[in-house]
């Protein structure tokens, strides 16, 4: 009868097959295809927006973001879309006034580009 460990050396086994050299080239080499398809489908409705699609490295996994600098949550929207909203503003006066914000269609750019699923974002009912 054969012997199964769930670890080697200390290590979980899982995280001894992660941090192989060959995961690990695969794994930066299917990240950076991945930003490349989500930069070309960014570039393609970009007007003058802030956001950029950047990859972060963890310890055993590598990310691809869409991140948007401005603070608004932007990105989220990029990705999702939004309904339409009201919000108040000031003007350089310091004045309030209401602005609407426009509903608009996500563009799914890390989702296309990672041949996931497009699914939108969405509250969770608690009954």
């Amino acid at each position: 009868m054969a012997n199964i460990y769930n670890s080697v050396g200390g290590r979980k086994l899982s995280k001894v097959i992660a941090l192989n050299e060959g995961v690990q080239a695969e794994l930066e080499a299917r990240t950076f295809e991945i930003a490349v398809r989500a930069e070309e489908i960014l570039q393609q409705h970009r007007a003058d927006g802030h956001s950029e699609i950047l990859i972060e490295e963890g310890k055993v996994d590598k990310y691809v973001i869409l991140s948007d600098d401005r603070g608004q949550r932007a990105a989220m929207s990029i990705e999702y879309g939004r309904k339409a909203s009201v919000v108040v503003r000031k003007d350089k006066h310091g004045n309030e006034f209401l602005d609407v914000v426009p509903e608009m269609d996500g563009l799914y750019v890390l989702a296309t580009a990672s041949n996931l699923p497009k699914k939108r974002k969405g509250k969770v009912k608690v009954d």
